[in-house]
């Protein structure tokens, strides 16, 4: 089945001028736009008049090679010159794409589609530089990911972090994650928490049959993994772990000797000093 098969089965109407796009760019990193909910503003704003004579759009973000997830299907109800757009404060670019582009879309999402948002995946061909293209270049799907999927696809072990609550997500629905929990169980490793809204930081270490992916699990279920400095600041601030940031500093074999793991997991904590002013004790 190919993607326009699959959208018409949802409404989309296809003889509707629109277009296809991939957003994929080194310079704004498309996991961070997603992450905090920028995404949808970093699209309005274009250099160029991309979406010209245009009804609607299907959008995509790039992933490793020629494939692409599904983020969304929108409506073109008109577009701006880029000096109306929004300027969101906490957003870090917004200013800058306010400046650079020329013009500004008000592209409004169709909830019809959103079902399909992280877990349809297709193969946008060789040309990934032609990020916007036509609906007559149907693409072929590679597949549809299980419902309950909150994750994008896994990437790399070294370019994610996940917020506690995706953390959870990712435990509360294993069977559509199973990328994750296949590449997160593969490894141990050093990670890192980062409590956000503090700057606190907690250095860890996996082993292990399970690698991270059972260690992590255990903060799943209790926000502080058996951590006795953790526990305590749980006890006096039940919403602590929610500001908590899990991140993997090194990968390694979840067969090495503990006591080798232990030692990557020491220089760590002296480089990032989650001893001295950190939730590290030891």
């Amino acid at each position: 089945m190919s993607l326009l098969e699959i959208l018409k089965l949802r409404g989309f109407d296809p003889s509707i001028p629109g277009r296809l796009v991939r957003h994929q760019d080194d310079r704004f990193p498309v996991e961070v736009l997603r992450r905090h909910a920028w995404f949808d503003l970093y699209q309005r704003y274009q250099r160029r008049p991309v979406f010209y004579r245009c009804g609607q759009i299907v959008a995509f973000y790039g992933l490793p090679g020629t494939r692409a997830a599904f983020h969304g299907v929108y409506r073109v109800n008109g577009v701006h010159p880029a000096s109306d757009g929004e300027v969101l404060p906490e957003c870090p670019w917004s200013r800058e794409w306010h400046e650079i582009a020329n013009h500004y879309y008000d592209l409004e999402r169709d909830s019809r589609f959103d079902e399909f948002r992280d877990r349809l995946i297709i193969d946008w061909g060789k040309s990934t530089r032609a990020w916007v293209q036509t609906l007559r270049r149907d693409k072929p799907i590679l597949e549809i990911l299980a419902p309950g999927r909150t994750l994008p696809p896994f990437d790399d072990y070294l370019e994610f972090s996940l917020t506690f609550a995706e953390l959870r997500d990712l435990f509360a629905n294993e069977d559509a994650h199973r990328e994750w929990r296949a590449r997160l169980s593969a490894v141990g490793g050093v990670y890192l928490i980062l409590a956000e809204t503090t700057g606190d930081l907690y250095v860890g270490s996996a082993s292990g049959e399970s690698g991270v992916w059972g260690r992590w699990r255990e903060y799943a279920k209790t926000g502080h993994g058996g951590n006795a400095l953790l526990k305590g600041v749980i006890r006096g601030d039940r919403e602590y772990p929610e500001r908590f940031r899990f991140s993997i500093l090194q990968i390694l074999p979840k067969t090495m000797a503990r006591d080798e793991i232990i030692k990557r997991e020491a220089l760590y904590k002296d480089k990032l000093g989650s001893r001295a002013t950190g939730l590290n004790l030891n």
